[in-house]
């Protein structure tokens, strides 16, 4: 997981994001209950000016209501407010509304035109307009309008408002928020940057922790904390376990020794085969130890700065040599395939232990008659190392847990060997920081890949550094 994260993911970024939805939310909610009170106040205005102006014409004198009819459509020639007379048979008698509104309700009550009012200056166009219409005692049909397009043109102004002012807010907000995110997003980067050789095993590495005493530095501290009760536990149980192994080698040699001694006396007596077992039983516990012992040595001992370039195409030419005649004694077939390999930096003596030891697992769970193949071709980013066998292969379900100290699976438990070996491994390729991707073979068996490079976080491969590392001779255990 060595990628850098989307910046837009934070929670700083979201946030700004957040607060400014939530700000033109509020905004144009804001305008709308503006729009909508100035229009309900403009429209009760509006519809007092028309009641008050059909009582006014309604009472005039029945001999000369078509004349006020006409002078007072004659006052407004826009037809803004429009006044129209119609007798029984819906016919205009006077005033400048040509045709009766079918819609409009004669209760003399306000109402909006649904099919609006024809402005005589807009070429008869029609206009949203509210009206009333009331019946007079003789039978005709009185009918006041007014315009209110003007009402949409003030929504307009209104929205216009809006939207100017909410760009001329947003805008510099986001901009500011971008430079203030800036800061958490670099904490961030410095935290991150300090948890990768934590992630890689190194457990003496801390969080950076500032002067602010913010909440990053108050999970720095807390995370600090943790770290070093973790460190001091790791540390006590990894001196509990090489200190047995380091105190038990010396007598358990000496004990080896003495055996040996008399076998030797003992030659030809019945009891010498017993002697003889048992001394092969103390080697195996003497190589348990010495793997135990080697891998806490490359878990805690400094060897970066000894890398130099390998050429990865002649160690494998060096592997191959050394167990050919294993592979030949167990009556299997080990063949070597090896591509231009660009070099890569490396300590020659431990990338060849790891294959070594790749390749000894593979002839150990190969059957007589079986394969191995170890090939080795160029990625994009690296060299890459398979050793394949036609073994039985390494179940799915503990590939993850083969390169943990004395683990044996289901299918080594019965041929020998002490479970260390693929922790050697590991603890070299975390070392290196390449990886390490355990699969199966394309017809049977098991197919283990060595990446001489560090993967990237689209490489679905196991990876980690390490701190650590000792000289080394072969060995596989």
């Amino acid at each position: 997981m060595n990628g850098r994260p989307n910046s837009w993911h934070s929670t700083t970024s979201r946030l700004i994001l957040i607060y400014g939805a939530l700000f033109v939310v509020w905004g144009a909610v804001l305008v709308g209950v503006i729009q909508w009170e100035t229009t309900r106040y403009l429209n009760t205005v509006i519809d007092q000016m028309l009641q008050q102006r059909m009582h006014y014409i309604a009472s005039t004198d029945p001999a000369r209501l078509a004349t006020t009819v006409d002078n007072a459509a004659a006052i407004d020639p826009h037809g803004i407010m429009s006044v129209g007379l119609f007798d029984k048979d819906h016919q205009p008698v006077a005033g400048n509304i040509d045709h009766l509104p079918t819609s409009l309700l004669r209760d003399g009550q306000v109402h909006l035109l649904r099919h609006g009012l024809p402005r005589p200056d807009r070429d008869a166009e029609r206009v949203r307009a509210r009206g009333l219409a009331t019946t007079l005692p003789n039978g005709d049909i009185l009918v006041i309008a007014k315009d209110i397009s003007t009402i949409d043109g003030i929504g307009a102004i209104i929205r216009r408002a809006l939207l100017w002012g909410l760009s001329l807010t947003i805008i510099p907000g986001l901009l500011g928020g971008f430079l203030l995110r800036r800061g958490p997003q670099k904490r961030i980067r410095e935290l991150q940057e300090a948890t990768d050789p934590i992630r890689q095993g190194d457990l003496s590495k801390r969080l950076p922790v500032s002067r602010r005493g913010d909440e990053l530095d108050q999970l720095a501290s807390i995370v600090n904390t943790m770290l070093g009760e973790i460190e001091r536990l790791m540390n006590e149980v990894k001196g509990v376990c090489d200190n047995i192994a380091h105190d038990l080698r010396t007598p358990l040699t000496r004990l080896r020794a003495r055996l040996y001694r008399a076998q030797q006396q003992l030659d030809g007596e019945p009891e010498a085969a017993l002697v003889e077992s048992c001394v092969v039983d103390i080697d195996e516990v003497l190589t348990r130890f010495r793997a135990l012992l080697r891998v806490s040595e490359l878990e805690d001992r400094h060897r970066v700065a000894c890398f130099d370039e390998v050429d990865v195409g002649q160690v494998l030419r060096q592997v191959h040599e050394f167990y050919a005649p294993v592979a030949e004694d167990r009556g299997q077939t080990f063949d070597v395939e090896i591509q231009p390999l660009a070099p890569v930096r490396a300590d020659a003596h431990l990338l060849f232990e790891a294959l070594a030891n790749l390749v000894g697992n593979a002839i150990k769970f190969t059957p007589t008659g079986g394969k191995v193949m170890l090939r080795a071709s160029m990625d994009k980013r690296g060299p890459r190392v398979d050793v394949v066998d036609s073994g039985p292969g390494i179940p799915a379900g503990e590939r993850d847990a083969v390169t943990r100290r004395f683990y044996r699976g289901d299918n080594s438990r019965t041929t020998g060997g002490s479970g260390l070996g693929l922790s050697i491994v590991s603890a070299i390729v975390r070392l290196h920081g390449y990886g390490l991707d355990i699969a199966d073979a394309s017809s049977s068996g098991a197919r283990l890949t060595l990446y001489c490079y560090t993967p990237g976080p689209d490489d679905k491969v196991g990876t980690c550094l390490s701190r650590t590392v000792p000289e080394v001779t072969p060995m596989t255990v």
